[in-house]
């Protein structure tokens, strides 16, 4: 039996770890398998929560994250990274530290606060979140409220103009009956990606979900506005065909799997 060489694109993602499932490091890994890139992570924090809520952080060491990092890139350097969730101010500083020689894209979702509401960012944290994660970043992928915080009042373009940085504006939180995502160029450029807004509370993990399947696009060299209208166009349909299931008794998770979500739909099982 001949063994094929071929390496096949790989995705890593910093986040923390979501025992339900939705959301984080698991997600992620997910989200990176369904886009077709083999999957890494580094974890930054553990975390106690169910589709109800968080009930507990414990962030890692940042000097084991270092070393996480250094011992995966001495062997398997990824194509694409995903930062998520770094929780404080000394995650996030390590992580920068562990990325300073990596140039390839980077994604940066910055989580600060969970669907259910919890806060996953120290008040502490988000300058060095600011001022130095995201202008690492080839994009950034803030919600409308993450957004606010992230911009400080700046208008969009002038902000992805100024540092460098590509931002997309997602458009979940919003409550019209489409879902309009805008990617912004650091040249001006702006891309526009509308789809119907699907009625459902299953909406656990969907910002860690797309930033993880663009991720999964760049790392198999997708250019970035290729690699975010892919990640859109599949994000949309996992949510629709998760819309009605009922696992857990909060926001429920998406299926990422196309057979989980094919024997969903077939009433047959």
């Amino acid at each position: 039996m001949r063994v094929s060489t071929t390496r096949p694109p790989v995705a890593l993602s910093i986040a923390g770890s979501d025992p339900s499932g939705g959301a984080g490091i698991q997600a992620d890994l997910k989200s990176f398998a369904a886009r077709g890139a083999y999957g890494t992570a580094v974890i930054t924090a553990l975390t106690a929560q169910n589709t109800q809520g968080v009930t507990g952080v414990v962030g890692v060491e940042p000097a084991f994250i270092r070393q996480q990092l250094r011992t995966l890139f001495d062997d398997i350097r990824p194509d694409a990274v995903k930062v998520g969730m770094v929780g404080s101010a000394g995650i996030a500083a390590a992580v920068v530290e562990g990325l300073s020689d990596y140039t390839g894209p980077v994604v940066v979702d910055p989580v600060m606060v969970a669907t259910s509401g919890a806060v996953l960012l120290q008040p502490e944290a988000e300058a060095t979140l600011r001022d130095r994660l995201v202008p690492r970043a080839t994009l950034a992928t803030p919600n409308i409220p993450e957004a606010k915080r992230l911009l400080g009042g700046e208008a969009p373009e002038d902000w992805a103009a100024r540092t460098g940085v590509a931002l997309l504006l997602k458009d979940g939180h919003n409550t019209a009956a489409s879902v309009s995502d805008r990617l912004i160029l650091p040249d001006g450029t702006v891309h526009r990606f509308d789809h119907p807004r699907v009625d459902t509370r299953n909406t656990h993990g969907t910002g860690c979900s797309l930033s993880s399947a663009i991720a999964a696009e760049l790392a198999a060299g997708a250019t970035l506005p290729a690699a975010v209208a892919a990640a859109i166009d599949w994000l949309a349909t996992v949510i629709a065909a998760s819309a009605t299931h009922t696992l857990g008794g909060g926001h429920g998770p998406l299926l990422h799997g196309e057979r989980v979500r094919a024997r969903f739909s077939d009433p047959t099982g």
